[in-house]
């Protein structure tokens, strides 16, 4: 039963201050919200807690929101968010996956929104719904894929 069972991934929305952070369900068709990272000042610490978030969840890859302008061309923070895409891989040893966030954040803020939270509530969780849609959007479109190649 294990044999047929779906690969398992963890998807991060990678900011200045805080990480958000999600995973697939055990048949790797939902994303769900795992936890928002506060940042520290030595990311290797970070490298190290998403390290261990892997080995828990057991992911077979890492998927990492690429912040694209609107236009599609690659912004400066995408530069830092693909170095820190490839340490992390090089952390753990396992395939990332460099997946277009544009205006997850937005759309993170609108759901939020719908769903009655205060603005002064969004920060606490607003990275961990940007990740699920990441995530979501990935898993989207591999569905179906026995393991998706490696995009970085």
């Amino acid at each position: 039963m294990e044999l047929n069972r779906p690969p398992r991934y963890l998807a991060l929305d990678v900011g200045t201050k805080r990480i958000g952070v999600a995973v697939s369900d055990e048949l790797g068709m939902t994303a769900q919200p795992v936890m928002t990272l506060e940042r520290r000042r030595n990311s290797r610490e970070d490298l190290r807690s998403l390290g261990r978030l892997a080995r828990r969840y057991g992911v077979a890859g890492i998927v990492v929101g690429n912040p694209l302008h609107l236009s599609g061309e690659a912004s400066s923070r995408s530069a830092k968010t693909q170095a820190f895409a490839e340490a992390l891989g090089e952390l753990t040893g396992l395939p990332i996956h460099l997946w277009d966030e544009r205006l997850t954040t937005h759309e993170a803020h609108q759901i939020l929104y719908e769903a009655g939270h205060a603005r002064q509530e969004h920060k606490h969780v607003v990275d961990q719904v940007a990740a699920t849609l990441i995530l979501q959007s990935f898993l989207d479109e591999h569905r179906g894929q026995a393991q998706p190649e490696t995009t970085d």
